[in-house]
């Protein structure tokens, strides 16, 4: 991809509701595991009932005309940005080329309705693709196929989830993944994804959260999150679930309302204070209501943590504006 992918959200993670629902073949390797969260590995003695084990889709050889293809429904629908067609561990036996189509439908596995997002492709082998995709749409199911067979170990779909907020009266969670809230830069996520911040759910262990190496210098490590919506933050609850000895000792937000992202990173004049600095427990969930400040809405929130360490999960709860 020429453009930036740490921003996006991962749209094809599981714990979304994210599924493959249709493989044409799955001979050699299930199709659930091409968006398995977790980074592909290699057991050179591993075989099952059908042969070498390997960790991704894979479709048995070819002997005739065609091609092999599966269908992603994604658990919450969005803006494609681009992919990674991760191919580690396959060497001879990696599809040479595949493209992908993208589709909106109510159907489990859609027959009509698609479209092209990323044209016939040159793979190589053990190797990641990064690709973008340029579709301002929402989709809600992709189609990959791979020419004429083989295997893929991982595809990863990286958007932006347009939230539908009409209807809503009262609270919601503006940072929340699933309504759009994404992390958009962080100061450093040496052990943990700055992404697990606004992942559904309480973080189910320390690798589950945003963490920081250990500082030994002057300074704070921090986040910034792009609101699904532009809100009023009346609540925010940050929870340190599982961090114990790595825990901040306390943590800061600010708002500001930003044209952009790159506006949001790049101008530090228009952060306003929403939680002063406060202190912060091992291994629970905080929160902040009455000492938020009133700064009006905001489009993007920074949250800082002194000196660094690892937070679980961020909640900033609100009412939509505009």
């Amino acid at each position: 991809m020429t453009r930036s992918i740490s921003k996006w959200v991962q749209l094809e993670q599981p714990r979304l509701g994210t599924r493959v629902v249709f493989a044409t073949d799955e001979f050699f390797g299930a199709k659930e595991r091409l968006i398995d969260p977790a980074e592909p590995v290699f057991l050179k003695d591993k075989y099952d009932d059908h042969g070498k084990w390997m960790d991704g889709w894979e479709s048995r050889r070819r002997r005739g005309p065609g091609l092999d293809y599966c269908v992603i429904r994604l658990g919450v629908p969005g803006v494609i940005q681009g992919f990674d067609i991760d191919t580690s561990h396959f060497t001879g036996n990696y599809p040479p080329q595949a493209s992908i189509e993208a589709c909106t439908s109510d159907q489990e596995v859609p027959e009509d309705g698609w479209v092209e997002l990323l044209p016939k492709t040159e793979l190589c082998g053990d190797s990641h693709h990064y690709l973008d995709a340029r579709d301002d749409r929402v989709f809600s199911h992709l189609r990959l196929h791979i020419y004429p067979d083989g295997g893929v170990a991982r595809l990863r779909i990286f958007g932006e989830i347009k939230a539908d907020f009409s209807g809503i009266d009262g609270y919601v969670d503006l940072a929340a993944v699933e309504h759009g809230g994404r992390a958009i830069a962080c100061r450093d996520e040496h052990y943990g994804r700055m992404h697990n911040l606004t992942a559904p759910g309480r973080g189910v262990n320390m690798g589950d959260g945003w963490e920081t190496a250990r500082r030994r210098g002057p300074g704070n490590d921090w986040v910034i999150i792009a609101l699904g919506q532009p809100g009023v933050i009346e609540r925010a609850e940050i929870d340190t679930a599982h961090f114990k000895g790595t825990y901040p000792d306390r943590v800061s937000l600010e708002g500001g309302t930003f044209a952009s992202d790159e506006q949001a990173l790049s101008d530090d004049s228009d952060w306003q204070t929403l939680l002063p600095e406060s202190k912060v427990k091992m291994d629970q969930q905080h929160y902040f209501d009455d000492v938020l400040q009133p700064i009006g809405a905001v489009s993007h929130v920074r949250i800082s943590i002194y000196p660094d360490g690892g937070v679980s999960r961020i909640r900033l709860f609100g009412q939509v504006h505009g």
